[in-house]
């Protein structure tokens, strides 16, 4: 009796061990695919937004990295860009709250 009582405790463990496995497995899985789908967001995100800034740009080809980073420089270093910025951040912030809520 008491072996038949540590068998079915060892295949318990066992069933519970494999459970374990397989949980870790796909925990992995779901955290992998979590990364893939920020990343292609954010790949979105900064495409769409290059190519709005690409609008704005007269020969965007001729331009260098160097170049474009200057005239953002230039153009988000002023008092009023800065404050546009924030009243865009802010007002975003209370929509995000109002959704959520």
């Amino acid at each position: 009796m008491p072996n038949e009582k540590l068998e079915k405790l060892k295949h318990d463990q066992y069933v519970a061990e494999k459970k374990l496995t397989a949980a870790k497995h796909r925990e992995k899985r779901l955290e992998s695919e979590l990364k893939r789908l920020t990343r292609s967001e954010r790949t979105h995100r900064l495409c769409t937004r290059a190519g709005m800034l690409e609008t704005f740009l007269r020969e965007p080809t001729i331009l260098t990295d160097d170049d474009v980073m200057e005239l953002l420089t230039f153009l988000f270093h002023g008092e009023a860009a800065q404050k546009k910025l924030d009243l865009l951040i802010e007002n975003r912030k209370k929509m995000l709250e109002t959704d959520g809520s």
